[in-house]
């Protein structure tokens, strides 16, 4: 089935509609390879030790086990983000449903506007319906987005430190 999109010309800056959705990984595995290397190439560290390398088995089985859930942008068909959490109960807290994001991203060209928070909202809005008490975002020091964060109501609850111990 084939959609018509609406493109928008506002001074001088063509406007292209984005749909935010909840997809499943077979549905956007293939497409998000070359945005994950997009991700990566951005804000991995120690790139020469730790190389990219996703398990898309494990994705499969938390996605099997209703404990994945992906969230994507699209403009006019086309993947541009995507929001991934991993949901379940919290150790200390076993009557609630933790989301916990895995990746964040956004292609550079889609940062400006609103095309961010809308995806998260979204995200939220859906994890809500499905019962999720606490969604936690995290952020890398060297790539911050904690003012659309702040914004978008999110308060920094805690920081984490990593040490490379070998390869």
């Amino acid at each position: 089935m084939w959609k018509t999109y609406k493109i928008k010309i506002f001074r001088g800056v063509v406007k292209v509609r984005i749909d935010y959705q909840q997809e499943f990984l077979f549905q956007v595995k293939d497409e998000c390879k070359s945005l994950i290397e997009l991700h990566w190439e951005e804000i991995a560290l120690n790139k020469n030790i730790i190389k990219l390398n996703p398990d898309w088995d494990a994705y499969e089985e938390l996605e099997a086990a209703g404990r994945l859930s992906i969230f994507t942008a699209r403009a006019m068909g086309e993947l541009v983000g995507y929001f991934v959490v991993i949901v379940g109960t919290n150790l200390h807290y076993k009557d609630h449903l933790f989301a916990a994001n895995d990746i964040l991203f956004l292609r550079k060209d889609y940062r400006k506007g609103f095309c961010g928070a809308r995806l998260i909202k979204f995200a939220e809005k859906a994890l809500a319906e499905d019962g999720v008490s606490v969604l936690t975002i995290n952020t890398k020091i060297h790539q911050p987005f904690d003012r659309l964060l702040e914004r978008l109501g999110f308060k920094n609850i805690e920081r984490v430190y990593s040490k490379v111990l070998g390869a």
